[in-house]
């Protein structure tokens, strides 16, 4: 009996990886290794970034550690699957900017058969989930968190310290902004934030 859903074998498999973490972790450099190695592989890879996140470069995604590549700055998620043509691998960097259809948006791509690696903050600088990024985390095959190193004890660093007076939720900075803290030292500052206003 023929059946009509029957699974093409060459048919490409698609899947999410998300990397996250603290700033200054590493997240953007572990980004661009994964798609220059899908590069060299002969892959077509196409890489997005959201067009608010102009700190080094205007279209390059560039990590703390000057290490770049080119990518298509975009408005919001819903225009990253207008601009894939036959791409095998697709890299978003700083996830935690786009909007909450990036998560949908990322699935469709995977069943579409392509890789797609998404970089960005877990959480915000209050130490809460930060955007599309927890969902994007329990729907991806493969979850990769990196670590910083804390500023003030040397340890593993997982929060995003921000040192400049702003309660806006979104504040693009660098060292001069923030900083990496583990979790003892995070809620130690915070206290002593707290203590100040009263």
């Amino acid at each position: 009996m023929f059946l009509e859903n029957t699974i093409n074998p060459k048919k490409r498999k698609g899947w999410i990886e998300v990397i996250s973490g603290s700033m200054f972790s590493g997240k953007t450099e572990e980004l661009i290794r994964r798609l220059k190695r899908a590069k060299i592989a002969k892959q077509k890879v196409e890489i997005f970034k959201p067009e608010v996140d102009k700190r080094y470069d205007d279209e390059d995604v560039i990590s703390h550690d000057s290490n770049q590549i080119h990518s298509t700055p975009v408005p919001s998620s819903s225009n990253i699957p207008l601009l894939i043509n036959d791409e095998e691998v697709v890299g978003i960097d700083e996830a935690q900017f786009f909007d909450m259809e990036l998560v949908s948006v990322c699935n469709q791509l995977a069943n579409q058969g392509i890789r797609v690696i998404v970089a960005g903050l877990d959480m915000d600088y209050k130490g809460n989930p930060f955007g599309p990024i927890p969902a994007l985390m329990a729907t991806a095959e493969y979850v990769t968190k990196v670590h910083a190193i804390c500023v003030n004890c040397g340890n593993l660093a997982n929060h995003s310290h921000r040192m400049a007076e702003n309660d806006k939720l979104v504040m693009l900075g660098e060292t001069e902004s923030y900083e990496p803290l583990c979790r003892d030292c995070f809620s130690e500052s915070n206290q002593k934030k707290i203590r100040k206003t009263e």
